[in-house]
Formats: C-alpha cells, structure tokens, sequence
C-alpha cells in the first residue's frame, strides 16, 4: 500500500533534486528519505529517480507520474480543508513569502494582527529580496510586486494600481535642491539596488501614448535589499525611485517629499501569489481577504499625499 508521507517525499524531492535538502526540510535523514523513494518503487514497480553519486533526477516514469501524485496530495488537502469549511477558527501554518522593505515595514505589523486573530494559525515568514520559487520552495504565499508573467500561478491583486514614486528626504533637498525634471535627475544622487546580479540604475518613466522615457542614474550607495536603500533616502544620502506602498507612511510623516509629482510612475502592482488553486485553504482565503482591506485602508489613509499620476 502506498504511503501518504512517501508520496509527500517524492514530490518534495523531484522540486528540490536532493535528498539532504528535503531531509532538512522535514527534519528526517536522508536514509530515511531514500527509504520512503525505494517503498514507494516498490509499490509502483518502477524507478521513479536516475540516481548517481553526484546527480538525481526523474526518470521518464517518475515525470508522468509526478502530476498524479500532486494531484493526490492536492486533493487531501482540499478534503481536508472542506472539513472545517464551517468552522470559524482558521488553523495550521503559513508559509510566507515577501520582498524585504514591504516585508518588514508594511506587512510584518498586518500578519502579527491577523496571527492574533487567528491562534490556531502559525505564520513562517520570509523575506528576501530574491524572487522565490513557489514550486521548489515550501511556501504557500508569496506576497510580490512587479508585472507576473507566469500563467501557471494564482496571482491575485491587492494593489493593482499602485506605482513607483521619486521620492528624497528633506535634508537631501536642503543641501542638493530639487530636481525640475527627469533630465535633472542625472546631476542628482541616486540610490540604486542591486537584485540577481543586476543593477537597477536605469528608471523608466511611461508615457500616457505607450511609450517611455529611460533615466540613467548615478549615486553613493548600492544595496541587495530595498530596505537598506529606503532608510539612506530617509537619511538624506539620495533620491530613490520606489513603490508608492513602501513609503507612503514615510511621505505622511515628512521623512521623504514626492518629487515630479506630475510624472506618471512606473506601474508596480502588489499581487497574492500561490501555486495553485487548490491550495487556496480557509486560511489563505482569510489571509488574501484581510490583507486586500490593509492595503485599501492604508491606501485611503494617504489619499491626500502628493502621488504621481497613476
């Protein structure tokens, strides 16, 4: 008879292509995974992994019969979750995904709320600026900015009209003045981030015809991590071009001033990302719902902020 926890082992395994790592995951040895894969060959009578000493991957059997072990999993989990449909309590643990200034600033304080709401749930939050990979990663949300090309994810809009903002803080403008265009922005100094081996040091500016207008900036400080690069703005080291979301609450404040306010801002929508539908549980159907009321209150609280044209 197959084994539901072998099963839940081999679709870890073919996502993360070793045996260490999906032992770490589910604090078991990798004896003992490989156990679980050979019970579950056993079972089936084939060879689901090509295995080498330096190399794993699926066979052609294991690839076919991926879909359907997934499949099978999915489905308890929905079974599971159809049981407790009526009951108020939401429960279990959710793993979380979020970029690392909107992660620490805007939405760790929202999910502490919605953890105390909810005792019965437990919340894995991680923040990297980094783009995860929900299939190979143990995440059930993942909490993104940014255009989401992949149809295969469930993408869910929280903010879809949210924009990128230059922005400064007034210790900056006192000393440097303010720039009275997009041109001007080059004599400036401009905070730029790095993320995949790439610099961002390039802004880009749509126009309302379609087309766009690209600025390349210099400046003294380059960072991985979009909250490094928030705090020196607001430390007067720089201009930074940045999520409207992340520092409205700064903008309200007087730690930073919109710039240009009549340049229309890059769109960056803020998107609910899961893998798939059916893993759409009481809980993160209550998470989704509580966090698109945050986003449209906080929102609303800085309707009054000099915005770019969205």
């Amino acid at each position: 008879m197959i084994r539901i926890d072998d099963l839940a082992i081999f679709v870890r395994v073919a996502s993360l292509d070793s045996f260490s790592a999906v032992g770490r995951e589910m604090n078991l040895l990798p004896s003992q995974i490989s156990a679980a894969i050979k019970r579950l060959e056993r079972e089936l009578d084939i060879r689901l992994f090509a295995r080498s000493t330096r190399s794993l991957r699926l066979t052609l059997e294991g690839e076919n019969y991926l879909p359907h072990a997934r499949g099978v999993l999915d489905s308890l989990h929905a079974g599971k979750a159809c049981l407790h449909q009526s009951d108020t309590d939401l429960r279990g643990t959710l793993q979380i995904a979020s970029s690392s200034d909107l992660g620490r600033n805007i939405l760790l304080p929202w999910l502490i709320e919605f953890r105390q709401q909810n005792p019965g749930l437990n919340i894995r939050l991680s923040l990297s600026d980094h783009i995860s990979d929900i299939y190979r990663e143990p995440i059930d949300v993942a909490i993104r900015y940014g255009m989401i090309p992949n149809a295969d994810f469930v993408s869910l809009p929280l903010a879809p009209h949210n924009c990128r903002v230059i922005a400064a803080a007034p210790s900056y403008l006192d000393k440097q003045g303010r720039p009275t265009s997009l041109e001007a922005l080059k004599n400036h100094q401009c905070l730029r981030y790095h993320l995949n081996g790439k610099l961002y040091d390039r802004w880009v500016f749509p126009a309302a015809d379609g087309s766009s207008t690209y600025i390349s900036v210099s400046g003294p400080v380059v960072s991985d991590d979009a909250d490094v690069i928030r705090r020196c703005a607001i430390a007067g080291e720089g201009i930074i071009y940045k999520s409207w979301l992340d520092i409205c609450q700064d903008i309200q404040s007087g730690h930073l001033e919109v710039l240009l306010s009549e340049q229309r801002g890059e769109l960056f929508p803020l998107h609910f990302i899961c893998p798939h539908r059916k893993q759409f549980s009481p809980a993160i159907r209550g998470l989704y719902t509580y966090l698109q009321l945050r986003c449209r209150s906080l929102l609303s609280d800085v309707a009054n902020q000099p915005v770019p044209m969205m």
